[in-house]
């Protein structure tokens, strides 16, 4: 049994307090659903003397329709209320299918778009009980030297496998992130870093607070998962897909993955697609793209060869899919 240590859980009702409370406890961790930081705890992968449940932040719960258009989403919704709102079902199917392939109903119902986005990489290596670890010396993420994935370097490969950020890539979502010296706003994009062990670009005192999406662009978005079980598992792969044709030609055509490398990606070059007919031409021009971007290793059960030819079956089915008549 793996039980959970002690530690001091604090429960702000503001961002603002939040924020205060992040500065007096550097080494807290923020909680939200819980059903990654709970997990990693008990396995004595993090090990924080105070957690800061933002679920209080009543400006974090909330979906929103600005002005401008588009929506705001906060980063504690839930993924199970995305799935409710029929504003991101009608608008942002992409995102709508991301959130309902994430685990089980259960799992949905408490784990968060922003717990999502900012999910911790995983890896065969790290994702373990402590006797387990210690047997193999650890590894480079997490109180070692070596990372067993890929021993003569000194990269950690631990893989990004949360489902809603390409998604959220494709669709051109930004994220609001507040910091002691004021809030911003950046592409979602932006947050993140190629290294399994340090993938997140937020500071310690920064909280990403919400998502924004832009008025929902003509055309068609989805999205695609495969994984070893049919049910709960984290992606082997992960392929979102946004486009647009007029007549059977592609006017527009962006493509975002995960589990494939340490963090989310969003495909260069699928712009040169612009203007051609779809067809399968085009899905196969589409599928030899992936394989220089793509960087999967053996950090889980499936080797990297298997998982290269998963990433560009996803990828031609699902363009296939959106570019069928509806």
């Amino acid at each position: 049994m793996e039980y959970l240590p002690d530690f001091d859980l604090l429960r702000p009702k503001t961002v603002d307090e939040a924020l205060a409370l992040r500065r007096e406890n550097p080494e807290a961790r923020l909680l939200a659903g819980g059903t990654d930081l709970i997990v990693n705890v008990r396995r004595g992968i993090v090990d924080p003397k105070a957690v800061i449940d933002i679920n209080g932040i009543a400006d974090l719960r909330t979906i929103t329709s600005p002005d401008g258009g588009g929506l705001r989403i906060g980063a504690a919704v839930t993924l199970a209320e995305l799935l409710e709102d029929r504003r991101i079902s009608e608008d942002y199917p992409a995102l709508c299918e991301a959130a309902a392939e994430v685990a089980a109903a259960s799992h949905r119902e408490v784990a968060t778009l922003g717990g999502n986005l900012c999910l911790d990489t995983r890896c065969l290596y790290y994702n373990q009980s402590e006797w387990w670890r210690s047997a193999n010396s650890y590894c480079l993420k997490h109180r070692g030297d070596v990372c067993h994935v890929a021993p003569s370097g000194k990269q950690c490969f631990a893989a990004f496998s949360g489902d809603l950020a390409p998604a959220v890539l494709v669709l051109g979502g930004t994220v609001e992130i507040a910091g002691p010296n004021g809030g911003r706003t950046v592409p979602l994009g932006e947050i993140y870093e190629d290294d399994g062990a340090a993938h997140l670009r937020l500071a310690e005192d920064e909280i990403l607070t919400a998502v924004h999406l832009p008025a929902a662009p003509p055309g068609r978005s989805g999205y695609a998962k495969a994984r070893v079980r049919a049910a709960i598992d984290f992606p082997l792969a992960g392929a979102a897909i946004a486009l647009r044709q007029e007549g059977g030609v592609l006017e527009d055509l962006r493509v975002a993955l995960t589990g494939t490398n340490s963090c989310p990606i969003l495909i260069a070059g699928t712009d040169r697609l612009v203007g051609e007919t779809v067809g399968e031409e085009v899905a196969e021009k589409l599928a030899t793209m992936l394989p220089k971007q793509i960087q999967p290793m053996s950090s889980t059960f499936t080797p990297p060869g298997y998982r290269r030819k998963v990433v560009a079956n996803l990828v031609r089915a699902l363009f296939r899919h959106l570019t069928e008549a509806p």
